[in-house]
């Protein structure tokens, strides 16, 4: 995965590259089928609120809570609808790690990736 170093995004404002790991791909993959499964229209809002919220990372990507789990000030989550979106933030780049139902055994996560 490619990631391009922080510059100055349209806004003016210092904005990093966002880059999603296939793992986190996959974690969305699977949520998104799930959803599908009952309502294509509801899988499509919520890919539309995710995306959209992991963009906004570029500019803001401090602004999630640190994982309480993980206790480093750079694995920070946001949250959409019932689902944490993890994320690291570094110098160059803000990398989404998972996107995970906030019910899901973080433990067992951890432990399967």
């Amino acid at each position: 995965m490619m990631s391009l170093p922080r510059s100055f995004g349209a806004s003016g404002q210092w904005e990093a590259s966002v880059v999603w790991t296939p793992s986190a791909r996959d974690c969305l993959g699977e949520i998104l089928q799930h959803i599908a499964a009952d309502s294509l229209v509801a899988a499509a809002k919520v890919l539309e609120v995710v995306l959209a919220a992991t963009e906004s990372l570029s500019v803001f990507s401090e602004r999630g809570r640190i994982v309480p789990e993980v206790g480093s000030r750079s694995i920070r989550e946001i949250f959409v609808y019932r689902f944490r979106i993890m994320y690291q933030v570094s110098s160059s780049d803000v990398r989404i790690l998972a996107v995970l139902h906030g019910a899901m055994d973080f433990e067992r996560w951890l432990r399967h990736t």
